[in-house]
């Protein structure tokens, strides 16, 4: 079986069957081959059921068991299709639209499977950034009455660090909220997203100042004129985001789900340059079958 469908047609002859589906959850979740997930031995009979039973400890496995597809009363062919028809949207895509493109009869199913879909989108441990970072704040919401700045009440902070590549311009970025600009908040989100040893440029807010001693070359980044910018790849950055909030979700987006729009940005920004829409899938079917089942529940809904 290939790793992934190029075209649309390609999509609809490697999944034309619920087993088919199976299968390749099977190669992308057991590359290697099956792997027990109560004892780790790696021989098992595949039962007619579809379920695995380990030669070993005699468990029954069933392959969406302990991945975002557990538990689901959809048919893994659905949740192929959105998750194809996701990766396939240059721009984005709304739960209203995902709920029409696969006609669903529930705007709540379409919701939360963008939702799920969209932790799925960030890999468990992946590589922080490294290198020279810029870092920097911007502040999601419309104009209101009050403070401006870091301290603006009943907006979103949020951290955004960009990898700078010199010549090849951007690199990879991360992003997610913060409550404030404290040393404390800053340094240590700054170590979940950044590789200590990078060089890390940010402006003379002194939020940033324990950096240094935090195992990063920290470099603060001075203006020479009222319109030099301190951090110009993280604002180029925070522009896109902000427009692409706008453009795809009209800027309907609650404090609570912001961080899961983040993850969303990210993913298709950081593979941006990846030739076929079909990797994009692999990539993300990948990590749903990577990370822990996400019951509706436990999702924000407020």
């Amino acid at each position: 079986m290939k790793l992934y469908p190029l075209t649309m047609l390609d999509f609809q002859d490697m999944f034309p069957t619920e087993d088919a589906c199976r299968e390749y959850l099977t190669l992308v979740r057991w590359p290697d081959g099956f792997h027990c997930p109560r004892c780790m031995n790696t021989s098992a009979w595949k039962m007619g059921s579809g379920l695995f039973r380990c030669t070993n400890c005699r468990h029954r496995a069933s392959i969406t068991s302990g991945t975002i597809f557990q538990d689901t009363h959809k048919s893994l062919q659905l949740w192929f299709q959105a998750a194809w028809y996701i990766v396939n949207q240059k721009q984005g895509v709304n739960a209203l639209g995902l709920q029409k493109a696969l006609g669903l009869g529930s705007y709540r199913t379409a919701w939360s499977w963008l939702h799920k879909l969209r932790q799925a989108m960030v890999r468990p441990g992946r590589d922080k950034l490294s290198g020279i970072v810029e870092i920097d704040e911007t502040i999601i919401g419309g104009p209101r009455p009050g403070k401006a700045g870091r301290s603006a009440e009943g907006k979103i902070l949020v951290l955004i660090a960009v990898e700078d590549k010199g010549k090849e311009g951007i690199g990879r970025i991360r992003m997610r909220t913060i409550p404030n600009a404290s040393q404390v908040t800053l340094k240590e989100n700054v170590q979940q997203m950044v590789e200590e040893g990078s060089t890390v440029l940010t402006d003379g807010w002194k939020g940033y100042d324990p950096l240094k001693s935090a195992g990063y070359t920290h470099i603060i980044v001075e203006k020479t004129s009222p319109s030099d910018d301190s951090t110009p790849l993280v604002h180029r950055i925070a522009s896109l985001l902000k427009r692409w909030l706008l453009g795809t979700h009209q800027g309907a987006v609650r404090a609570s789900h912001l961080n899961y729009y983040l993850d969303e940005f990210t993913f298709r920004f950081n593979r941006r340059k990846s030739r076929s829409r079909g990797k994009l899938f692999y990539c993300l079917m990948q990590q749903a079958v990577s990370i822990d089942p996400i019951p509706v529940k436990t999702l924000k809904v407020s």
